[in-house]
């Protein structure tokens, strides 16, 4: 994806607007930075034609102090204007990369499922870093380096219009030969970008998944392809380095080429009586300092091409936009919600659906035992109902409120989902439990947990809410994460709960505090609840057992337990956990 210049200057200025009074502090520190670059020069011409013509010492001894305070200031400039300048560029790029972060998280699952976290991490800091470095030395490396060689070129058109204009040409041959030469390097470090980023989203998902990794003997069947995926990211930042070093090969040969010209011009004009000595001095010295900042331009150039595919990656994230709307601001009544599909269809891919017509009403209060075997849409259902996508076709409403109408984040706050997998992050439970919301007191989650009849496990933690869980759930079963999970939805007070039961087998005390919690949980809530065992179907007042896409059978509890000819008594007798496994 290629991105216009405009658009990448409209998102450079875009977060540097607001920081306008440093950007001005810095372009005064620039202007004075190079006044005092452009002075000291001539004072030392001053110094050596006095000299020469057997000038007072007590004019040399002047010039002599004033060239070394010019100095001195200069340093101090430089030094300031450097801060100001990292303090500029790292305060803009830190307002993007939380803009970016921001929008990541509401990107829709159909985003995040083709792009691994690895990648969106090498976009968020390793492009935005790239870009901070730019900025904090663009204007002074850059922007400075072409404001002094225009000082430069303007003083010695004054001294002498002849070396003046042949500098000015020299100079522009030598930038159109770089430019033009490093041009070429710009789809050779775009396609470095994107190695790097691939290189980032394998270690992401590799070492996420390291516990099946060891399991399955694996070990050596990763570490072969991390050896091709670093291959190629290794062979495409050297071949971008090597045809950026050719244009750098190239503008050497055009310097140098032009430094022997304007020597040799200076001294037939010395020769001619047509300049002094120290006019010489002051030609030779200025073209001397035009190296530095031509460098400076060039390097810059160089880095400006590999900064642009970077504003073009993160240009091209912050233009993808989530297929999920937030809604007008239809709001959801409180208590109990109702739940009503009208033939609702989806797909993940074009033609191969995952649901397809499904239509069924559950009442405010009511509770559903979801069952189906792996694939049949359960898990799809209670994506929808959270709006993590949306249907295809069809109509989905929540107290008769179409959830598309409704804010995201009121719907989240009245829809609490429960997973299989519990997503802990590094830090206290406190934290864990309360996703890092300061607003909810610890009394309150005291008062959770006795609800949900979890204080004597709570006690038995080491540090209470100060106990640190780490992001692989460090010290927690598999049951606890689960409990864990449960007064995190309790504290939100849904409307609606959806739980997907965890399948797997828990020690008898955990699966009894479980139970007595999810008893309290759904308690004047509506609820779905993706059943894998026979005591949690038996919570349900109503049953919907899917297959391939569509309702198999769905019906009160008690009514299909009574008829034998039902699908769900057939699953009873048979045994619940076999058939649905």
């Amino acid at each position: 994806m290629r991105i216009p210049i405009k658009q990448c200057h409209d998102l450079l200025i875009n977060y540097l607007k607001p920081l306008w009074l440093k950007v001005l502090l810095l372009a005064v520190l620039f202007i004075a930075g190079i006044g005092l670059q452009l002075v000291n020069p001539q004072i030392m011409r001053y110094f050596i034609d006095t000299a020469k013509s057997g000038g007072a010492l007590q004019k040399l001894t002047v010039a002599a102090v004033l060239f070394i305070s010019i100095a001195l200031l200069g340093s101090v400039v430089s030094a300031f204007a450097g801060y100001v300048s990292n303090d500029l560029g790292w305060r803009a790029t830190n307002r993007l990369r939380s803009d970016l972060v921001l929008h990541i998280l509401q990107l829709d699952m159909s985003f995040h499922s083709t792009h691994t976290p690895g990648e969106l991490i090498e976009r968020i800091d390793g492009d935005v870093t790239r870009l901070a470095n730019f900025l904090s030395q663009f204007v002074i490396r850059l922007l400075g380096g072409i404001l002094l060689s225009l000082g430069i070129l303007i003083l010695l058109i004054y001294e002498d219009i002849r070396i003046g204009l042949a500098l000015t040409a020299f100079i522009g041959v030598y930038l159109l030969v770089h430019i033009r030469s490093q041009q070429i390097a710009v789809p050779h470090w775009r396609a470095e970008r994107g190695a790097s980023a691939d290189l980032f989203g394998f270690l992401e998902e590799r070492l996420s998944g390291l516990k099946d990794i060891r399991s399955l003997g694996a070990i050596a069947y990763v570490m072969r392809r991390f050896h091709e995926v670093i291959r190629r990211a290794f062979w495409t930042n050297f071949k971008a380095n090597v045809i950026t070093d050719v244009g750098w090969t190239i503008s050497n040969l055009v310097f140098a080429a032009g430094y022997v010209v304007i020597m040799v011009l200076g001294a037939h004009l010395f020769l001619d009586d047509v300049i002094t000595i120290g006019t010489v001095y002051l030609i030779l010295h200025y073209l001397q300092m035009l190296r530095a900042p031509l460098n400076t331009i060039r390097s810059e150039i160089e880095d400006l091409q590999r900064v642009r595919v970077s504003i073009e990656r993160v240009k091209e994230l912050t233009d993808t936009q989530s297929t999920i709307r937030d809604g007008i601001g239809e709001s959801l009544p409180l208590g109990a919600l109702s739940v009503a599909f009208q033939n609702v269809s989806f797909a993940y891919h074009a033609g191969i659906p995952v649901l397809h017509n499904v239509s069924f009403q559950l009442k405010p209060g009511g509770v559903l035992g979801l069952l189906g075997r792996t694939g049949s849409g359960k898990t799809t259902l209670s994506r929808l109902l959270c709006r993590f996508y949306d249907p295809s076709s069809g109509e989905l409403c929540l107290s008769g409120v179409d959830i598309r109408l409704t804010r995201l984040s009121d719907l989240r706050q009245r829809v609490g989902l429960v997973t299989q997998e519990v997503q802990l992050f590094q830090g206290s439970l406190r934290d864990n439990l309360t996703l890092f919301e300061e607003t909810i007191n610890d009394e309150r989650i005291l008062t959770a947990l006795r609800t949900l009849g979890l204080e004597t496990w709570y006690r038995a933690l080491p540090n209470g809410l100060d106990t640190t869980i780490g992001s692989s759930g460090g010290g927690l079963s598999a049951g606890e994460a689960q409990l864990l999970a449960l007064t995190r939805v309790f504290l939100k007070d849904p409307g609606l709960v959806i739980l997907d039961e965890a399948s797997s087998r828990l020690d008898p005390a955990t699966e009894a505090l479980l139970e007595g919690a999810v008893a309290q949980l759904l308690k004047d809530r509506t609820a779905v609840i993706i059943a894998h065992r026979l005591s949690t179907v038996q919570r349900a007042n109503e049953i919907l057992i899917l297959e391939e896409e569509q309702i198999k059978e769905h019906g009160e509890y008690d009514r299909l337990v009574s008829d034998p000819n039902s699908i769900f008594s057939g699953l009873l007798r048979t045994g619940l956990e076999e058939v649905l496994a």
